[in-house]
């Protein structure tokens, strides 16, 4: 629904506060808004109402859809995502997505109502701290105290947004100040003097970086999201098809490197592959570009790559040496170093005995899942859609089984097909950032790959598809648990399966249906095999409810507490 609704001759005589926001929201060149209205949120409503910008307001049936899909947005788009709640219960219903946005640094400019100013501090209706609430959990945060500051506030919010290290920016703007009468604004440019990221590599780390490839036995490069943020695929490529230096990945950082390509060892990290895992302990040289070392990665620090000389590339500066001591610190952003690498490298490794020794580790230690005889397993049905789809839709995911599962066996070739919850592992993320990502791409084929658990957190996004008429492709792994909850209690809690077991769920084919959806409920294998190439390459929305083994458990795994290089469920 475009915002072209200016109804005749009631145009105000002067621009309000909320006039002006929508004017500085057109020259950040915005072209979608994903929101809920409500009371303090009005004044600014009304402006998009009368608004003739050229931009679409997408209404989510729940805040949290709304920042999701603006991080799905914003993942795939590489632009940042804009959302729009009003004060107090709409505001705090956003937390867990700037949260997750913040941990996954994804770039979003969150407008929140606030009370009126004459009112603010006295418990008002509807009235919380979004400032204190949020500082902990956003790149930076702003309350307006006068129209007159909020262009200048827009244009720095977004910059702040996405460049560094991207992440979520807050504007609080209360009531009053959007409603009201403005008759001048602070066009004038801004100047944050303490907000300087670096952009460029320091050249002498680089050559420090160039000279250790050349020395090295055993080098193995590293890639999370930082490769994708900074658009550094291609380099990367280059420099591995140039050197042939083996490639691992974070599960944030899938996509930077093509999964066919014969250096790519798989994922590392809790469910990483054999390979990865053992690659990373025992190489010489470990070059991470744009992952932060989190404890899923790197299990026991005590024996994460202790071999090793760490060089870590990362255009923030507070994540080198903040978790595995770093040799060669590279503050910069990633296309900027890598390219800089390209150009000071004139000498690769001589590592062919390293090379075969990870392609032997490959050949003895692949992923495996069972086959029953009757049933399906998940890993085979997304290894279906996987080669019913040729590998190259845009996938979404929750957190747990499914995840980990998608990350093992959907083989992503190109950047910006895989959107999840790393850091902070949403459940309810999938669906609603799977409808962000086609609002993007709506010429791309977009899957949700969800859980049954995490599907039923947001589900009421099927009114935005219903609405939109969004091709989205929604796939239950139905499992009837709480997947990976029960796996913990199954390996760790002498199989106390306390409230993992789920009892009672919708059928999901007739919700597909109230809502004038297709849905499908898949029992077998033959029944799953021989429609789902279909329904994934149609054209319209598609509900599956796929239902799966439930005690399938995701392997390999590193229990916690344990070194990577410490693995249960390995099968030669």
């Amino acid at each position: 629904m475009k915002l072209d609704m200016k109804p005749a001759g009631t145009a105000p005589a002067t621009k309000t506060g909320a006039d002006v926001l929508v004017d500085a929201l057109v020259e950040q060149q915005v072209d979608t808004i994903f929101g809920y209205p409500g009371g303090a949120v009005l004044p600014i409503y009304d402006a998009l109402y009368r608004s003739e910008a050229d931009f679409q307001h997408i209404l989510t049936r729940h805040e949290q859809g709304a920042i999701h899909a603006a991080e799905g947005y914003a993942r795939v788009k590489r632009k940042t995502g804009v959302v729009l709640a009003t004060s107090g219960p709409g505001a705090t219903n956003l937390i867990t997505g700037i949260a997750d946005a913040m941990m996954d640094s994804l770039p979003l400019v969150v407008l929140t109502g606030q009370v009126a100013t004459t009112v603010t501090g006295t418990d008002a209706f509807q009235e919380a701290d979004v400032m204190g609430i949020t500082t902990p959990i956003t790149k930076h945060n702003y309350q307006v105290q006068s129209a007159y500051e909020l262009p200048k506030i827009i244009k720095e919010a977004f910059h702040i947004a996405s460049t560094g290290r991207p992440g979520p920016v807050v504007v609080d703007i209360p009531k009053d100040i959007s409603a009201n009468p403005c008759f001048d604004t602070d066009e004038s440019p801004f100047h944050l003097p303490g907000y300087q990221p670096t952009i460029n590599p320091n050249p002498l780390q680089i050559k420090k970086l160039a000279e250790a490839v050349k020395q090295a036995k055993k080098p193995l490069v590293l890639t999370g999201a930082g490769v994708l943020h900074g658009g550094a695929t291609d380099v990367l490529l280059d420099i591995i098809n140039e050197y042939r230096i083996p490639v691992t990945s974070t599960l944030l950082g899938l996509g930077a490197f093509p999964a066919d390509h014969e250096m790519f060892l798989g994922m590392a990290g809790m469910h990483g592959t054999y390979t990865s895992n053992m690659a990373i302990t025992d190489c010489d040289l470990l070059i991470n570009v744009g992952a932060r070392f989190d404890d899923r990665l790197t299990g026991n620090l005590e024996h994460f790559a202790k071999n090793a000389v760490v060089a870590h590339i990362d255009i923030d500066p507070a994540e080198i040496g903040k978790n595995v001591p770093t040799h060669i610190p590279v503050v910069s952003d990633s296309g900027a170093a890598l390219k800089e690498l390209k150009r000071q490298l004139k000498e690769g490794p001589d590592h062919q005995a390293w090379l075969d020794e990870l392609k032997q580790s490959s050949k003895d230690y692949p992923l495996w899942y069972n086959t029953p005889k009757e049933g399906m397993v998940a890993q085979w049905a997304i290894k279906e859609i996987h080669e019913k789809t040729k590998g190259d839709p845009i996938v979404t995911t929750d957190v747990g089984q499914h995840q980990m599962w998608a990350a093992q066996f959907f083989h992503f070739r190109r950047p910006d097909r895989w959107v999840t919850s790393g850091g902070l592992g949403t459940m309810g993320f999938g669906f609603p950032a799977a409808v962000g990502c086609q609002l993007a791409e709506p010429e791309e084929r977009v899957i949700a790959l969800v859980g049954d658990g995490g599907f039923q957190m947001t589900l009421q996004e099927l009114s935005v598809v219903q609405e939109r008429n969004l091709p989205v492709k929604i796939v239950i792994l139905n499992n009837q648990a709480l997947g990976m909850v029960r796996q913990w209690q199954e390996e760790f809690y002498e199989e106390r399966y306390s409230e993992s077991i789920v009892g009672c769920q919708p059928d999901f084919v007739k919700l597909a249906d109230s809502y004038g959806i297709q849905g499908y409920k898949f029992e077998t294998r033959e029944e799953f095999e021989s429609q789902i190439g279909e329904l994934m390459n149609n054209d319209q929305p598609v509900l599956i409810d796929a239902r799966v083994i439930q005690q399938e458990n995701v392997f390999p795994m590193v229990p916690p507490g344990r070194g990577i290089n410490d693995m249960v469920g390995v099968k030669p």
